[in-house]
């Protein structure tokens, strides 16, 4: 099966014409990075934003020149983006992660991202069941609706990590990146799980086997993940490859990784959490185990390689905008499609009203007598609540997967449905994406969150030693007040001690190298 197929007039495929293609096309791209970083300081625009409007514009001109038949240069069909293009986007999450605050918040993380999911599809799910016929729009099945329901709850929160700082406001940065990445993977997983239900039969038993199922896709996913990251991790320091070769080390760490999530997929499991679990462990384990210059460049090439796979795929949604045979082929009037537009952007907003505002209250109800973890203010979850509003890569990738084959449409109802993704993604990119900064600026100053550094810098205090003979008898007595002030504060038996504890015993002997200088998890 072809990758890409190129777009002509006729409709057949020449090398040639391939190679013309992929060609301008990575001009486009290199085109791209340039009004990228000219508009880096600009206060509207952000990278995914550029990528659209350079896809939008491209995509006009290239319609200009077919005479109306095409806005594309390639055409890939969905499989493209799950084995290639996804894959290296979500390890370098998973690589790049701020561990310690991660796992800090790991139960407010995995609320959000499951649970709420799982709340978010609910309700998109059945309003579009309810509303759907009210506007003349009919053919859907109930796998459809369940699978429209987990499409358009996976977000995309680039453009506010864009705005983002992980030194001044290290809560906010860790829930809405830990969200984001457990959000897609949530989505993807449940997506898969809605595709084995049985339309002629469902009932409420089809219901919890679709939980069951989640659960052991998400379980034995998560566990193929941590393996791999750790036989790599064994692997570089049994046999330290860095003494004679810093690109094989590199090389065994991409290889096991997309070793890792192909498995995933040819067991029928979710390479999305696969490949982020061995990320982690990779980062935690295995970065430990190789030469200082392969940390560097792993670092920098891992982040190059999403960076190039997130604009490839917001530069492809700018042109797939302009295709006119998805428009044709929908027969739906300008005032149904905007009311199926409205609805499902209502529903978002909705699906996740219902579960940020609650769960957010929930956690700070939990940690309410743990000083390490701040509260979650009411200014915080409406930057949470907004991130999530906008939707990208994976809503179109499994609305291709759905409602196309290999990215093509011939059924009208499914047509609407993929138009529908479309302009979902380019009105919450671009709407949403431009409000972004003024809002989180106004939200929060820039003096507010400084507090963030501020109150790290009071935790990392208890990294010091309690006496020091290099200071004065005063700066001692100082530190051994603010030390037992912080042991009275907090409960020292925490799951993260429990869990420090463990892999400082059991995990890092065997699968780290001796000398470990990175801040543990």
């Amino acid at each position: 099966m072809a990758l890409f197929n190129y777009v002509n007039d006729t409709g057949n495929n020449s090398s040639h014409e391939m190679v013309v293609s992929i060609t301008v096309f990575v001009a486009i791209l290199c085109l791209c990075l340039v009004i990228g970083h000219l508009l880096e300081e600009n206060r509207w625009v952000n990278e995914s934003i550029t990528a659209i409007i350079v896809g939008l514009i491209s995509g006009t001109i290239i319609l200009l020149i077919s005479k109306g038949k095409s806005s594309h240069i390639l055409r890939f069909n969905e499989e493209v983006f799950f084995i290639y293009l996804l894959p290296p986007i979500i390890f370098n999450a998973g690589y790049q992660v701020k561990k310690k605050q991660f796992f800090h918040n790991f139960l407010t993380i995995m609320s959000f991202g499951v649970i709420g999911v799982f709340i978010s599809s609910s309700i998109i799910a059945s309003g579009s069941w309810w509303i759907f016929p009210k506007l003349n729009f009919n053919g859907l099945t109930i796998r459809d609706y369940l699978g429209i329901g987990a499409i358009f709850s996976a977000t995309d929160t680039v453009c506010t990590l864009q705005v983002l700082h992980q030194d001044e406001t290290p809560l906010l940065y860790s829930l809405v990146f830990g969200e984001g990445v457990v959000n897609d993977a949530t989505s993807v997983v449940l997506f898969n799980a809605v595709q084995k239900i049985d339309v002629a039969k469902f009932n409420g038993w089809s219901a919890f086997h679709v939980f069951l199922d989640f659960l052991y896709l998400f379980s034995t996913s998560t566990c193929l993940g941590v393996v791999a990251g750790l036989i790599t991790s064994y692997i570089l320091k049994g046999l330290y490859f860095g003494r004679h070769s810093t690109v094989r080390e590199i090389s065994l760490m991409l290889l096991m990784a997309y070793l890792s999530y192909m498995l995933a997929e040819l067991w029928s499991l979710s390479g999305i959490l696969t490949v982020f679990f061995s990320g982690i462990l990779m980062s935690h384990y295995a970065w430990h185990n190789v030469t200082d210059s392969s940390r560097i460049t792993t670092r920098h090439a891992f982040e190059a390689m999403s960076f190039i796979a997130e604009t490839f795929i917001f530069l492809y949604v700018g042109m797939d905008a302009l295709d006119i045979e998805k428009w044709k082929m929908s027969q739906k009037s300008v005032w149904t499609s905007m009311g199926i537009y409205i609805t499902v952007l209502v529903l978002m907003a909705i699906g996740r009203a219902a579960f940020v505002f609650p769960l957010s209250v929930l956690s700070n109800f939990m940690n309410r007598n743990a000083t390490r973890a701040p509260p979650i203010t009411f200014k915080h979850q409406i930057v949470i609540w907004w991130a999530g509003l906008m939707r990208g890569a994976v809503s179109i990738a499994l609305a291709f997967k759905q409602f196309t084959f290999s990215g093509v449409t011939v059924d009208p109802v499914h047509a609407v449905m993929v138009t529908t993704t479309v302009v979902v993604v380019l009105f919450s990119t671009l709407v949403f994406g431009f409000l972004t900064k003024p809002l989180i600026h106004h939200l929060l100053p820039h003096n507010d969150s400084r507090r963030g550094i501020d109150r790290e810098s009071s935790i990392s205090k208890e990294t010091l030693p309690l006496l020091s003979f290099d200071e004065s008898a005063t700066t001692n007595l100082l530190r051994a007040k603010d030390s037992l002030s912080m042991l009275l504060q907090r409960p020292v038996y925490t799951i993260h001690s429990y869990w420090r504890r463990f892999d400082d015993t059991y995990m890092r002997p065997v699968f780290c190298a001796p000398a470990i200088n990175e801040e543990s998890v």
